[in-house]
């Protein structure tokens, strides 16, 4: 029987490079702009300091070598862009696009808007590493975003250019203070089609604001070390969701107001928005009611205590304009719509906020 991309050519990825006269640029170079990232060595590129990532728990420790929320941005008139990715670990799963997890997109900034010009598409055999490329239509000088993979350790990432292109730092974000971000599995980027597509970035997009993702799936429990580490990053917003992975509902009351109050300690005007687990069905369970009522508690007794920048994001209305069942993977992580609904309720609070 026939394969399907000897059938249809465009369901055919390929990790050979067609382009012979290249230039490559390691990433860590001075050229070029790199977010989202606490360090970076020879090994890899972590969104937290090693030495906290290890001293908070193991699961964090594993996951801050994932590249979620990392960014690398420059400037070329190079009308051909190619990348080689280096892993040290890649995740692959059966509800999860290869693309989101251990794949790349790229997107030019012209005209005051993010427009997406390529997904580098990982192929199915993927193992240790493998390269992608894309052809404009034209030469000219272009501000590029390249998203680095959700679930995946790249341990290095080169860039391609056409020989004697011009290579240049790009602008900042015009909103250069990140908004961090701390949840569970949703927050790093599960199940997104593509890096692009999680609620955070789309959020960046829209208000060409930087960000920290520090989504550690199945691992945050909102430890004390965490929000000490949290609390002293110089950010414009903070925005804290980790409901799913609070073992039981005590574990969150005992956890959740205190992280809010670390938080606010360290940075007494910051916008702190507090957001609940992506969930539509009124008539829910038990267990989401009460941990529901912990998150809805800490926000009540913030705004009683005369806080007039904290703010609460209802995950129960996510997605009513969508349902649920439309906006899910598997029930639980969101898709593609389900991170643009997400998107649009934080939104919603971000201008209320006045945070730009």
């Amino acid at each position: 029987m026939s394969k399907i991309e000897e059938i249809d050519k465009n369901f055919n990825v390929t990790s050979q490079l067609t382009e012979k006269d290249i230039e490559f640029f390691d990433v860590k170079q001075m050229q070029f702009m790199m977010y989202g990232a606490a360090q970076m060595d020879d090994n890899g590129i972590y969104r937290l300091p090693k030495s906290i990532a290890g001293s908070i728990s193991k699961g964090v420790d594993t996951l801050t070598s994932n590249t979620a929320g990392v960014r690398v941005r420059f400037k070329t008139n190079s009308d051909y862009i190619a990348i080689v990715a280096e892993y040290s670990n890649i995740s692959k799963f059966s509800h999860m696009t290869l693309t989101g997890s251990a794949g790349f997109d790229m997107y030019v900034y012209e005209n005051e808007d993010y427009e997406l010009v390529k997904a580098f598409v990982p192929p199915v055999g993927l193992k240790d590493c493998y390269s992608s490329e894309h052809y404009f239509d034209c030469s000219k000088m272009r501000d590029i975003t390249i998203n680095l993979p959700l679930y995946s350790s790249v341990k290095t990432l080169k860039i391609g250019l056409k020989r004697n292109s011009e290579l240049q730092k790009s602008e900042n974000y015009i909103n250069s203070k990140p908004i961090v971000y701390y949840g569970s599995s949703i927050t790093q980027g599960g199940c997104a089609s593509r890096p692009g597509m999680t609620y955070e970035s789309i959020i960046s997009r829209k208000f060409n604001c930087d960000y920290i993702n520090l989504g550690f799936s199945g691992s945050a429990m909102g430890e004390t070390k965490m929000a000490e580490y949290i609390s002293h990053l110089d950010m414009c917003c903070m925005v804290y969701d980790y409901d799913h992975n609070a073992p039981t509902a005590q574990h969150l009351a005992k956890t959740h107001k205190q992280m809010y109050e670390i938080i606010r300690k360290n940075n007494p005007e910051l916008p702190i928005i507090i957001a609940s687990m992506p969930w539509h069905d009124k008539n829910c369970c038990n267990w989401t009611k009460e941990r529901r009522a912990v998150i809805i508690n800490t926000y009540n007794k913030a705004i009683d205590a005369g806080d007039k920048n904290v703010y609460f994001v209802d995950g129960m209305k996510y997605y009513e304009s969508y349902g649920m069942s439309n906006c899910t993977i598997d029930g639980c992580h969101p898709n593609d719509l389900g991170f643009w609904a997400m998107a649009n309720e934080f939104i919603k609070v971000i201008e209320k906020a006045r945070i730009f």
